[in-house]
């Protein structure tokens, strides 16, 4: 019915790029299959991004759980920088041949949501910062979405099943359908008062037909106490001076005493604006910029084969493992196993790769989301946008 692949489908190898698949037939009636050790790097970010966000690692470690292979990689939500290890997989190259399209697939655009989220994040500072962006997206990954956002730093998300995959209550305020359908704001706003449960904060949306001031004044007059905060997500042919706009809100609602109606604002919302528009917004609802960020492009090389090293011009050969400073965040590649060394401000090292899959079985435990988040933003202080 849907342009889709299912979960068993991806299982099945049907996402495979043909030319693996081709490969594996090659080396099957050749007898030609050899132990390898394969890596994912990133060897450049997209913009001006100088770190990343890995995500990805659940879905991964669940496509490979049960084959003959043992995977390495660091921890969902451990920030990186181009030309770091962040995955490893070794085996028989004709056990997980077939899923190098669907392992990249899964890095590669969840790395990227989370990112965004994280760079919004950081830009926000502790201002609340909800997912809005599934709507611009294939509804079929839009779990993947909001759960990248949620871990990239997004206090929370709007889809009904993103939310539920994170264990977190979806949070939204109103639609402009429900204004234009009720022909006034204050009315769609006390009905939304009426009936949806007063753990939901009152929120009403100011720019569906008249100036936000005026708007704003209105509802805070109609609502009084009852009025948790105003929604601006005025369109980008209205907006003008969108900061301005704000502090003409900001200055009439204080003005009449309603200086506790907080500022939520939404639609077209990404770091940069997020920066200007701090001193004025309690709260963002941030949607494309997140849901639709550009994928980090990550590649899946052989490094190792039957225990030599062996690659392709522009990539290092062997096994490595990625460490870091746990004081200053300073990072080192180093080759094979080697776990010496500290850095140059005087702490040792931590090692960042870990055993994620011995012999087809998983031996680490998957993080909750809210864990996964905590530790992006634990991280976020030492690192510069």
């Amino acid at each position: 019915m849907f342009h889709i692949l299912t979960s068993q489908d991806i299982k099945d190898g049907q996402a495979t790029d043909i030319y693996f698949s081709r490969t594996l037939d090659i080396l099957r009636a050749k007898n030609s299959d050899k132990w390898v050790r394969a890596e994912i790097i990133a060897k450049k970010f997209p913009r001006d991004w100088r770190w990343a966000v890995l995500a990805g690692v659940e879905e991964s470690a669940r496509l490979l759980e049960g084959l003959n292979v043992k995977v390495r990689c660091l921890a969902e939500g451990t920030l990186f920088r181009e030309y770091d290890p962040v995955f490893e997989i070794e085996g028989n190259y004709m056990d997980f041949g077939a899923y190098e399209t669907a392992i990249l697939g899964f890095f590669c655009q969840a790395s990227g949501i989370a990112t965004a989220a994280a760079r919004c994040r950081k830009a926000a500072g502790d201002r609340l910062m909800i997912s809005f962006g599934t709507r611009r997206m294939h509804p079929a990954i839009s779990p993947m979405i909001d759960r990248s956002a949620f871990i990239g730093g997004c206090d929370g998300v709007s889809s009904i099943k993103g939310a539920k995959l994170i264990g977190e209550e979806p949070v939204g305020t109103m639609p402009h359908t429900l204004i234009l359908i009720m022909g006034d704001t204050i009315e769609a706003t006390r009905a939304f008062h009426e009936v949806i449960s007063k753990k939901v904060n009152l929120v009403a949306l100011i720019d569906t037909f008249n100036d936000e001031k005026f708007e704003a004044m209105r509802v805070a007059e109609a609502l009084g106490g009852d009025l948790f905060a105003v929604r601006l997500d005025t369109p980008s042919s209205r907006r003008g001076d969108f900061l301005q706009i704000l502090k003409e809100v900001r200055w009439e609602l204080d003005l009449r005493g309603y200086s506790g109606v907080k500022f939520i604002v939404s639609g077209g919302i990404n770091e940069k604006s997020i920066s200007e528009l701090n001193p004025l917004v309690d709260a963002y609802g941030v949607g494309t910029s997140i849901s639709s960020a550009p994928v980090i492009d990550f590649s899946l090389d052989i490094v190792e084969i039957d225990g030599f090293p062996m690659a392709k011009r522009g990539k290092m050969s062997g096994k490595k493992m990625l460490l870091r400073c746990p004081k200053c965040f300073s990072c080192e590649v180093v080759s094979g196993d080697e776990r010496e060394g500290g850095c140059e401000c005087g702490n040792r090292f931590q090692i960042l790769t870990e055993s994620l899959i011995d012999n087809g079985r998983i031996v680490r435990d998957m993080p909750r989301p809210q864990e996964i988040r905590e530790l992006v933003l634990d991280q976020l202080g030492h690192f510069e946008v």
